[in-house]
């Protein structure tokens, strides 16, 4: 019996903010100062650069979602166009990087929001962190419209502050750039790319969504397009704010502190109450990256259970056929778990690496499709193809080390299950 199918509530407008809201988040407030701190001015560079291998990416994501519009993003296609071992290997690397990510947006809201209120005592950062957690999981649980309905509310916060946030900061761009403590080299502006190119890699949760999509093989493309040309613009405005406002001291903070580097940077403007503004646009872009990440992750937990490369119980929907509410209920308990274990952080290495590798399969699988399905020149897909493969080997030696190690460790899983489905 096939599994049910989720129904097709989403239009141009509302994917679009849904993909706004999986981007403009940790990525932002965080790898913009992370990236600068490594490649110097050069960042403004690494933001374009990776906008450019994004924009490859997701056309390609695009036109696989418009000619196989369900749940599950590169990891059904990688299934239906490539072999189940390279489509469990995406669906494997979306998990364990996007729920890790999730958990220390979690963590990350609750220090901005303690840190607003005035509470100094960390002891409330987990409570308050497993609290979002379950409201927004609530919320998740009554179907995609509300979903985006929150979502709109949180990402309209977030983006008038980071617009004010560089309206304010252009007069104070020094454009003779000041020295930093690292030079804009080009492997630095290579790893920088890495680093920023996952900040961009939200919009997949719009493919992964595609199955909720209506007339996705128009929606999915402008939907795509219109996220990815709306953050470039406001990524470049910010990294020219970071690099010719920021300076080396700015620059070179702790990101692990409760303090975004943006909201360093905004306490030295001219005109007062931007910084307050960008903690509050902090706050709503932590949990806009939470709900989507929730949302997102549900969906390839769902398709991966109607391929039983996990338990079948996974595929279930609620009677109105809008929400896979258990696989909802266990994205929540493994974000949970890891909230449990103190400070959960992904480096953003290890982000760049498992996301690369994710989207490097995307590309491999957007090269087989047939000219009737194809919508956009095929060199894209190589273009996707080479760059994320090259880009994923520029972080840190032992965060691809131990990426390897855990896909590895995946495909045990994956042949384990098989074997004791068979027997």
């Amino acid at each position: 019996m096939s599994s049910p199918l989720l129904k097709r509530e989403l239009g141009v407008f509302g994917a679009t903010l849904m993909g706004l809201g999986s981007i403009v988040g940790t990525g932002v407030f965080v790898s913009i100062g992370i990236a600068a701190e490594i490649a110097g001015p050069g960042v403004i560079l690494a933001v374009g650069i990776a906008a450019l291998v994004a924009v490859c990416n997701g056309l390609n994501s695009a036109q696989l979602a418009a000619n196989h519009p369900v749940s599950g993003g590169t990891y059904e296609y990688g299934y239906k166009y490539l072999n189940p071992w390279l489509g469990f290997t995406a669906g494997w690397m979306f998990l364990l990087a996007k729920t890790a990510s999730a958990a220390t947006a979690a963590l990350g809201f609750a220090g901005y929001f303690l840190n607003a209120v005035g509470v100094a005592d960390r002891t409330y950062e987990i409570l308050t962190a497993l609290v979002a957690l379950a409201a927004l999981t609530l919320v998740v649980l009554t179907g995609i419209r509300r979903s985006n309905i929150a979502n709109s509310a949180i990402i309209s916060v977030t983006l008038l502050s980071l617009a004010v946030f560089v309206a304010v900061g252009l007069p104070e761009v020094r454009w003779e750039m000041p020295a930093l403590q690292n030079d804009s080299s080009i492997g630095s502006i290579l790893q920088a790319t890495a680093l920023m190119f996952v900040a961009y890699s939200g919009y997949a949760r719009i493919t992964t969504m595609s199955e909720e999509v209506r007339e996705p093989r128009e929606t999915i493309p402008k939907a795509i397009i219109f996220t990815l040309v709306l953050t470039m613009l406001l990524y470049v405005g910010v990294a020219v704010v970071v690099a010719g406002a920021g300076g080396a001291d700015k620059l070179s903070l702790q990101t692990g502190g409760t303090t975004a580097p943006l909201e360093v940077i905004a306490r030295s403007f001219r005109i007062p109450g931007v910084s307050q503004l960008l903690a509050a646009g902090a706050i709503t872009a932590m949990l806009g990256v939470l709900l989507n990440l929730i949302l997102g992750l549900s969906r390839i937990w769902l398709a991966m259970g109607r391929r039983l490369d996990m338990p079948r119980v996974l595929a279930r929907l609620n009677p109105s056929g809008t929400t896979p509410y258990v696989a909802v209920v266990v994205v929540e308990v493994t974000i949970a778990l890891l909230i449990l274990v103190g400070n959960v952080k992904t480096t953003w290495s290890f982000s760049a690496f498992s996301v690369l590798i994710y989207y490097a399969i995307t590309n491999f699988a957007a090269l087989q499709l047939s000219p009737a399905e194809r919508l956009y020149p095929q060199w894209l897909a190589w273009v996707g193809l080479g760059s994320c493969l090259f880009l994923a080997f520029w972080v840190q030696r032992q965060i691809w080390l131990t990426g390897l190690a855990l896909i590895a460790a995946g495909l045990i899983w994956r042949a384990i299950v098989r074997l004791l489905a068979r027997n």
